[in-house]
């Protein structure tokens, strides 16, 4: 790959790229909130998320002000938490230090919570047109295909690799649109299927040449994901429901849940575990299971809707409306609750 090639990339990405809301600012707090949210989220869904985001919270120091609770319900769908929790933390840091933006040095993104080398990158390239690579899955499965990359690309040395080249090719060019037209090339033709014939960097491609396209990147195999098996109760009151916050460590930390227990329960063992806890009620209905796949995980849910004949004391019941609006009720527990809309609907 040359200095040629980078101009086709460079002219293809002026004609083709998308119109996307965090390419209409350098604002380097929005790029920074659009590049977090981006990471393992796909660009659909970040988008209503992000505008949302800013309209609640326009500033860093709105940020590092805002309430944990209202935070993570901004966040709520988006799944790994623990990427808006380091936001604030970062936030909170800059508001601390009295500046107003994020850092322009690399050395200093380098040490805020949350910020890895990636971000590094894109928040110096895109916002501060500084010629700092930014290198994420869609620019490696890129450059293995270009260069028949025979190592796992999940090495570290693999990505330092690249890291020089292509801060040797990004000299001289405008280093937002060079980060952005790799980024954006990943994802709109050098994809898990590619479409090779209109690719603009067909020409330099090893991999095109020698017709061994899908053979790359070569990635280590992913464990297996263990299977968690939980019970769910939504637990109905007068048309409110009973959840509770999670403890603030391990998975989903600090969000709200329906209450669970491990592993699968009968009809009959639920009666049973509601007796011994002294729960009572006059209704139990199960509306069916549920799945969802967590990065090194998959919850299996058995969902049961019990209807109360007063209140489980200490507990917090909440409404419908409360839900929507207040309470950031992860997408696994979504899930359960859609399975109770449904079967409402049903009737």
């Amino acid at each position: 790959m040359n200095k040629k090639d980078i101009k086709k990339l460079l002219n293809w990405y002026q004609n083709s790229k998308r119109d996307l809301p965090w390419r209409h600012t350098k604002d380097p707090y929005k790029i920074w909130i659009s590049e977090t949210m981006l990471q393992q989220t796909r660009v659909e869904t970040v988008i209503p998320y992000y505008n949302n985001f800013l309209e609640s919270l326009p500033t860093i120091k709105d940020l590092a002000n805002v309430k944990e609770d209202k935070l993570l319900k901004l966040w709520e769908g988006l799944g790994y938490y623990s990427r808006a929790r380091n936001l604030q933390k970062t936030a909170k840091i800059i508001i601390e230090n009295q500046k107003g933006t994020l850092p322009d040095s690399k050395e200093e993104l380098e040490n805020l919570p949350g910020i890895g080398p990636y971000t590094v990158g894109a928040i110096l390239s895109i916002a501060y047109s500084q010629e700092e690579p930014a290198i994420d899955g869609n620019v490696m499965r890129v450059l293995s295909r270009v260069y028949e990359e025979k190592e796992d690309i999940s090495k570290k040395k693999v990505r330092e690799k690249y890291y020089v080249i292509l801060k040797k090719l990004m000299k001289k060019e405008n280093p937002s649109d060079f980060t952005q037209s790799f980024i954006e090339l990943g994802a709109l033709i050098c994809t898990k299927n590619p479409s090779c014939t209109i690719c603009p960097l067909q020409n330099c491609c090893k991999s095109y040449k020698h017709h061994t396209v899908l053979e790359y990147p070569i990635k280590k195999k992913k464990k297996e994901k263990p299977n968690i098996l939980k019970t769910v109760f939504i637990f109905e009151y007068q048309n409110t429901y009973m959840i509770r916050k999670r403890n603030e460590e391990g998975i989903l930390a600090n969000l709200y849940e329906f209450p669970n227990v491990e592993n699968f329960l009968t009809k009959d063992e639920l009666e049973s575990f509601l007796k011994r806890k002294k729960i009572a009620y006059t209704s139990i209905q199960e509306l069916g299971e549920v799945t969802h796949i967590f990065s090194h995980q998959k919850w299996l849910l058995r969902v049961y809707l019990i209807s109360l004949k007063k209140k489980v004391s200490n507990n917090l019941f909440v409404t419908k409306k409360e839900l929507q609006e207040i309470y950031s009720l992860p997408t696994v527990f979504q899930k359960a609750w859609n399975l109770k809309k449904e079967s409402t609907s049903q009737f």
